[in-house]
C-alpha cells in the first residue's frame, strides 16, 4: 500500500511496511486495508461497535491490573486511551473494512493499534513506540480476537437496539394517536382485497399500533441473547494465556463500564464456536421488519389514487413523483421502509448461512454477521424515524370519500341481517350494487326498518363494534 507524505516503519512476523506517520493505526491495519478492499465501508460506520471495542479493552486493562498482569502505569494509560475513544475521539482511525477474513482479527488489531498509539501520545511518546507499550503484549493482554470480537458485537448490538426500541415506541405512539383521531371515521373493511364489513379508520390505525407494540416486547426480550459473553475464553474457550480468575473479573468490570448485566457463558468452548444467539436475534429483527413492511403496504393501498385508487387516506406529499407526469405524488416514505425490510430479510439469511458455516472451535464469519445485524438495526431505527416524522404524523382521513363508500357499501347491510333477514338483505345488496344507491335509503323504502332504527344500527359505534346492539333481536318471519 502506497502513501503520500511522511511515514513510519512498522514490522510484524511477515516483514516491514510503511505506515502514515500521523496514523494511530499500524501495520496490521495496513495489511487489512490491502487485503480487504471489499465494501469501502470502514467499521467506524458503526460507532456503537467502536465504542464497544474500547469498552472491552478498558475492562481488560482494569482486570489485568487488578490481577497483577499489567503494571498500574501501563493499565492506566490504556484505560485513559480507551476512554478517549468511548468519548467519541479517534473514531476515524477505525478504518478496516466491515467485511474481512480472519474472524475479525483485523478489527481487533485495528482497535489494539489505535488504543496503543493514543496511549503513547498521552505518555508523550511517539506513535509506533511499541517497546514502551505494545498493541499485543499490553493492550491485547489476556485476550484474543475470538473472545473480544463477539463480546464487542453483543455490546454494540445491545446499544443499537436501545435506539431502535426508542424509535419503534415513538412510531407506535404516532399510530395510536391517529387511532384516537380517526375513532369516529367509518370505512369499509376488506378481506382478500374485497369489501367486507364496516369498521372505523381509528380501529385500523389502532391495530397498527398494537402490532408494533408486540414487536417492542419481542425485541426487548431479545436482549437476553446479548447478555451472555465469552470474554476470557481467549483462543478457543480454554482460557489459555489468561489468569484463571480473569473471566470472572473482567465480566464484572465490563458490566460496570457498560451498565449492562453481562454474564460469562457457562461453556466457553461452546460459546466461542456457536453463533446461534446471533441467528435468533436476527430472526426477531426480521419479524419486526416484516410486520412494519406489511403496515407500509396497507398505507400505500389505502392512499392509492388519488382518483382511481382507494383514496381513503392522504399521505403527506414529500416530493414530486414523476419526471414526466405533472402533479404525481408517490408514497415514497412507506416505499423506503419496505426496502429496508427487504434488506433485513436478506441480512437474516446471511446471518443464518454464516452461523451454519462455522467450523470446529470457531466461527470465522462473524464480521459479516456483525455487518448484517448492525446495518439492520441502524436502518430499521432510521426507517421508524422517517415513517413517523415524514408520514404517519401527517396522515389525513379522506372523510368525504370514506362516507360515500360506506353509504353505498353492500357490506353495511350485514349489520341489518339480524333485523331484516339474510334473503332480504341479499336482495337489497344486489340492488345497491346495480344502482349504486345508499343502503339505508333502500331499507327504509322497502319498509323493512324505520329511518331512526336504520340510523341507530348503522351508527359508527354499532358498525365498528364499539357499542353492542342491546335488547332482544327480533324474530324474522
Amino acid at each position: 500500500m502506497t502513501h503520500s507524505g511522511p511515514t513510519r516503519t512498522e514490522s510484524d512476523s511477515l516483514g516491514s511496511l510503511e505506515v502514515p506517520a500521523d496514523a494511530y493505526w499500524g501495520i496490521h491495519t495496513t495489511r487489512a486495508l490491502e487485503n480487504f478492499p471489499i465494501t469501502t465501508r470502514p467499521i467506524s460506520v458503526y460507532p456503537s461497535l467502536v465504542v464497544a471495542l474500547a469498552q472491552v479493552k478498558q475492562a481488560a486493562a482494569r482486570a489485568n491490573e487488578r490481577l497483577g498482569a499489567l503494571s498500574p502505569d501501563t493499565a492506566e494509560l490504556i484505560d485513559a486511551a480507551c476512554q478517549r475513544i468511548i468519548d467519541g475521539h479517534h473514531h476515524d482511525q477505525f478504518v478496516v473494512g466491515v467485511i474481512q477474513g480472519g474472524a475479525g482479527t483485523s478489527t481487533n488489531m485495528n482497535a489494539n493499534e489505535v488504543i496503543t498509539n493514543v496511549a503513547l501520545e498521552l505518555a508523550g511518546r511517539p506513535k509506533g513506540d511499541y517497546a514502551f507499550l505494545s498493541p499485543i503484549d499490553h493492550t491485547n493482554r489476556s485476550q484474543s480476537t475470538n473472545d473480544v470480537y463477539p463480546t464487542s458485537l453483543k455490546i454494540a448490538l445491545a446499544s443499537s437496539l436501545t435506539e431502535l426500541l426508542e424509535q419503534l415506541e415513538l412510531l407506535q405512539r404516532a399510530f395510536a394517536a391517529k387511532g384516537v383521531e380517526f375513532r369516529n371515521v367509518l370505512k369499509v373493511g376488506r378481506t382478500q382485497l374485497q369489501d367486507a364489513v364496516p369498521m372505523t379508520l381509528g380501529q385500523e390505525f389502532h391495530g397498527f399500533a398494537t402490532t408494533l407494540g408486540e414487536d417492542l416486547e419481542r425485541l426487548g426480550e431479545a436482549r437476553h441473547l446479548l447478555a451472555e459473553i465469552n470474554l476470557g475464553a481467549t483462543a478457543i474457550g480454554t482460557g489459555i494465556t489468561a489468569d484463571p480468575r480473569y473471566a470472572t473479573t473482567v465480566v464484572e468490570i465490563l458490566s460496570a463500564i457498560t451498565g449492562r448485566e453481562l454474564v460469562t457463558a457457562p461453556d466457553l468452548i461452546e460459546s466461542t464456536s456457536d453463533a446461534g444467539g446471533f441467528m435468533s436475534f436476527s430472526g426477531t429483527l426480521k419479524r419486526s421488519a416484516i410486520k412494519l413492511s406489511k403496515i407500509c403496504n396497507d398505507l400505500r393501498l389505502l392512499s392509492s389514487g388519488p382518483q382511481a385508487g382507494l383514496g381513503e387516506i392522504i399521505l403527506p406529499p414529500k416530493q414530486a413523483g414523476s419526471s414526466i407526469m405533472p402533479g404525481k405524488v408517490n408514497p415514497v416514505i412507506p416505499e423506503v421502509v419496505n426496502q429496508v425490510a427487504f434488506s433485513v430479510v436478506g441480512a437474516d439469511m446471511t446471518v443464518t448461512m454464516a452461523a451454519e458455516a462455522g467450523q470446529l472451535q470457531l466461527n470465522a464469519f462473524e464480521p459479516v454477521i456483525a455487518h448484517s445485524l448492525l446495518q439492520s438495526i441502524t436502518w430499521m431505527a432510521n426507517a421508524c424515524l422517517t415513517l413517523r416524522v415524514n408520514c404517519v404524523e401527517g396522515i389525513q382521513a379522506n372523510e368525504e370519500r370514506l362516507e360515500l363508500m360506506v353509504g353505498s357499501s353492500v357490506g353495511v347491510i350485514t349489520a341489518l341481517t339480524p333485523f331484516i333477514g339474510y334473503s332480504a338483505a341479499a336482495a337489497l345488496a344486489k340492488t345497491a350494487l346495480l344502482t349504486h344507491r345508499n343502503i339505508a335509503d333502500l331499507v327504509v323504502e322497502a319498509e323493512l326498518m324505520s329511518r331512526a332504527e336504520v340510523e341507530k344500527q348503522l351508527s359508527p359505534e354499532r358498525l365498528s363494534g364499539l357499542t353492542a346492539a342491546t335488547g332482544t333481536l327480533p324474530i324474522i318471519v
